[in-house]
């Protein structure tokens, strides 16, 4: 049987039941079982909001929506994240309004930060984390023997040119060092193939793209309203499917052609039952370009000043890489250049709709101190519900 990715050009009036409607036809009560816990990874590229650098609040109420109408029990939905040197998993969840959503569905938010680590011995062949940490590969124990449903987004990445389902497994599989694997990012997304296929009994993947990022991914980007939402079982596939929307050649992507070689996944979009919207002609015309903080970072790893990389990067004084993101990112680029992006968002249906449905203030207001947790707000039905 060909791989399935279901694609739905969807709108604001709609969207939480075209979640619904996304995922059944592509088959997920097929994959994910009633009886096992899942593992619903969330996608945080940034602790602040920017619109599709991290995983939307009505791509996460429609797929919990969905879930619990199916008779996926509120007990067996595990939210989790992780955090990075420069991302925390609480701001992050206060900031892109995923609290309320979880909580008013009777779902908990788990950080991973606060689960048990443990060292895993994979029996596949890893490419190479098993030689970025020759000391053993720590996993949170929970990922054991549960089913895990992936919610990224559609964007460019300057380290990976794209970015999807396969990326989402990194932020929860590794922890805050796995930015060593940035060296060998093509190798590490097929290892995170391997690893989830020995993990995981069932895998699947929900993708919102009625924002995509274009240009400096995963967070430095222009956000363009496309409308689209992809689901599959083959994270390989989605990610394929949306490579190919966004105006890329799949097999061209040495992470997604060296899945499909290795029969982890299908790449070749001509092999993929697309099912729902056709994508032929669809070409959104991205260009990937490297944020500021990831070329620095490529020319220590790889670059001209690769000679530095053993102190810069592995050595007491790595803590001035993740200042300096944060001084970038938070300080420079967010108030500077991001807010300005932020304002024109606003004035689209997703911005409006945002602001609308998930709080007073919408995109770029800043959440709660995570001090002061924040009584769920009932989100009831709406036009869109």
């Amino acid at each position: 049987m060909k791989s399935r990715v279901a694609v739905l050009k969807t709108d604001v009036s709609r969207v939480l039941d075209d979640y619904g409607r996304l995922m059944r036809m592509a088959g997920y009560q097929q994959v994910l079982s009633k009886d096992l816990p899942t593992l619903i990874k969330l996608n945080l590229s940034w602790t602040k909001y920017f619109p599709s650098c991290s995983s939307e609040p009505w791509q996460v109420e429609g797929v919990v929506r969905a879930l619990l109408a199916d008779g996926y029990a509120p007990d067996r939905l595990l939210p989790v994240e992780n955090r990075t040197v420069v991302t925390d998993p609480w701001k992050g969840a206060r900031n892109n309004r995923w609290l309320p959503v979880l909580e008013s569905n009777g779902l908990k938010f788990q950080p991973l930060t606060e689960v048990k680590w443990t060292v895993y011995k994979f029996k596949s062949k890893l490419l190479m984390l098993d030689k970025i940490f020759p000391e053993g590969i720590q996993i949170p124990e929970m990922y054991i023997g549960k089913q895990i449903l992936h919610l990224p987004t559609v964007k460019t990445h300057g380290h990976s040119i794209t970015t999807g389902a396969i990326k989402n497994a990194f932020g929860g599989l590794l922890k805050e060092v796995r930015h060593y694997a940035h060296k060998h990012i093509h190798e590490v997304m097929v290892d995170l193939m391997l690893m989830q296929r020995e993990l995981h009994p069932a895998v699947f993947a929900v993708m919102d793209g009625t924002v995509c990022g274009d240009g400096a991914g995963p967070r430095t980007m222009f956000p363009k309203v496309k409308d689209y939402i992809l689901a599959s079982a083959d994270s390989v596939a989605i990610d394929s499917v949306a490579a190919k929307m966004m105006g890329f050649d799949p097999m061209r992507i040495e992470y997604l052609r060296r899945c499909h070689e290795m029969g982890l996944g299908v790449a070749d979009t001509r092999d993929i039952d697309i099912v729902g919207e056709s994508i032929e002609g669809v070409d959104f015309g991205f260009e990937v370009s490297r944020s500021f903080v990831i070329w620095g970072d490529q020319m220590l790893r790889k670059g001209p000043l690769r000679f530095l990389e053993k102190v810069a990067l592995h050595s007491p004084l790595v803590v001035w890489a993740p200042m300096a993101s944060n001084v970038y990112h938070d300080w420079l680029w967010y108030p500077i250049v991001g807010q300005s992006r932020i304002r024109e968002f606003r004035q689209t249906k997703w911005g409006r709709f945002m602001e609308d449905r998930y709080g007073k203030g919408g995109p770029g207001a800043e959440a709660l101190p995570v001090s002061s947790p924040a009584q769920p707000r009932p989100l009831g039905p709406t036009s869109a519900g």
